[in-house]
Parts: structure tokens; sequence; C-alpha cells
């Protein structure tokens, strides 16, 4: 038998492979594609047949490139001086990382209590629960809540950030825990070891990189919410000094200062974090 001839008996042998479709046609991308296309349409009929109330579009453009000029090209301290922004910038830092401290402290308490491989099924689920419904309320709704009940300042802000960080972190760090391989816990039960000997023995030690990635996520939230409420619930700090700035003053120069001294922050945050968590998982 020949080459050619082997060849051709092998490949009759081969099943016919069916053909693999990327991109199946279905209801659900079909109803995606129309939204999609209908939401076009409707912006581009919105567009041209916007009321401008005489504003001509040119003379706005240009005004907006001014000040995104005087902005983040010729930032300064403006009429307040940089230690008063300064200042302002420190307590915002120290309201979030207050307001982190508590909610990292509570979070945990109600995480190890909700957590379904510790604790019992219907205190959890209560738990988990009560969490949701402070979760589904917004930090700066609260903040005001608690503005009605303390007066504007500072304790409602304190009060706002940290009801939203327990309810955040209980969820998060409840999560971490749940992950943990339940052979663990279930010798150290085995052994007699008492719930918070647990607690500390076997689920701290695992959680702990987890702990820190959370926590920081949550430090820098409170951080931008301390910006939102120190307007909002009087709680002054940066957010405030920014509100001033920006549409009371029209200080667009301070302005642009605000933002970066925002965003400073905001790395360093982001930096710390990654540091302290390198060193948890590499020891």
């Amino acid at each position: 038998m020949t080459d050619s001839q082997d060849s051709i008996i092998q490949k009759s042998k081969l099943p016919n492979s069916p053909e693999i479709k990327l991109h199946e046609r279905s209801l659900s991308r079909t109803m995606i594609l129309v939204v999609f296309v209908s939401l076009l349409l409707i912006t581009g009929y919105t567009l041209t047949h916007l009321d401008t109330a005489g504003v001509q579009i040119n003379q706005a453009l240009k005004e907006l490139m001014t000040t995104l000029n005087q902005m983040f090209l010729q930032p300064n301290a403006g009429t307040d001086g940089l230690p008063l922004l300064m200042e302002a910038l420190g307590n915002s830092v120290l309201l979030s990382i207050l307001t982190t401290i508590i909610g990292a402290v509570f979070g945990f308490l109600f995480a190890v209590l909700a957590s379904k491989n510790l604790t019992n099924a219907y205190l959890g689920a209560g738990i988990r629960v009560i969490m949701a419904v402070i979760r589904a309320i917004p930090t700066i709704i609260w903040a005001l809540i608690f503005s009605i009940v303390c007066g504007l300042g500072t304790t409602a802000a304190i009060l706002g950030l940290s009801f939203h960080s327990i309810a955040y972190l209980t969820k998060a760090y409840s999560e971490s825990i749940e992950g943990i391989d339940n052979a663990k816990i279930e010798s150290l039960k085995v052994t007699g070891a008492k719930f918070w000997v647990i607690v500390f023995q076997a689920i701290w030690p695992t959680i702990v990189a987890s702990f820190v990635s959370w926590t920081f996520i949550r430090l820098e939230i409170n951080f931008a919410n301390a910006i939102a409420v120190g307007a909002a619930a009087g709680a002054g700090g940066i957010g405030y000094q920014l509100f001033v700035a920006s549409g009371m003053s029209f200080d667009f120069h301070e302005t642009g200062l605000i933002v970066y001294l925002v965003i400073l922050v905001t790395f360093v945050l982001e930096f710390i974090a990654v540091k302290i968590r390198q060193y948890y998982l590499n020891r």
C-alpha cells in the first residue's frame, strides 16, 4: 500500500469536527443590541434637537478650556493659603482613618458572627440582612440622617461614614472567612478549643492579607466620602474648601490645587496598602 493510500484511509477515519461559533445568536444578545442601537438613536435625536437657550457652543468650549487651564496648569493656594488647605486635607484624612478603624473593628466582630462556617445560621442570616439594608443606603444619605439627629458637624460625618463602613466590611470580611477550609476549623473544635481561640488561631492568620486589602479599599472609599460630606454634612475638611473654591468664590486655581492634593493622598494610600499586603503575603 502506498503512502498516498495510507493518508487517504487516515483522513477518511477522522470524524467531522463541528463548526465552532464564537458568537452564537441568542435572545439576550439581540436585546442588548436593540437597546444599544435605541440609546444611540435617542442620544442622536436629543443632541440635534437640544435647546441651547442661546448658549454659544464655541464660546462655551473656549471658556471650558480656559477654566481647565486655570485648574490644572496654573494651580495655587488662592486666598486661603497652603497652610489652611493642608490642615483641611489632614482633617479629611484623619476622618477617613478614624471611620475606617471603627468600621474594621466592628466589621470584623460582626463578620465572625455572620459567617456560615462559624456561628448559628439564623444569627448569621439576621446580621447579613441588616448589613445589606445599611449598605443599600449611600454613605452621604447616612451622614445627612445623622446630621438631623446630631446637627451639622463632624459627629454626623463620623457616624455616617462609620455606619456604612461597618456594613461594607462585615460583608467583605465574612466572605473571606467563609472561604477558609472547614477542616482546619473542625480540627480545632474537636480539640475543644474555644470560639475566640479558633477565630484568632485559625481565622485571623488565614485572612490577614485579605483583611488588609479590604480595609485599605474602604479607607480610600472613606477618604472620598469624607470629601463629599465635608460640605453636605458641615464636616469641614478639604471637601468644604473644594466646595467654597469651586461653587462660591469660583477660584479655579485653588480648585486645581485641591484636586491635585486629593489625587496625591489617594496614590499614597494605595502605595501603603500594596506594601503592607505584600509584607503579610511574604511572611
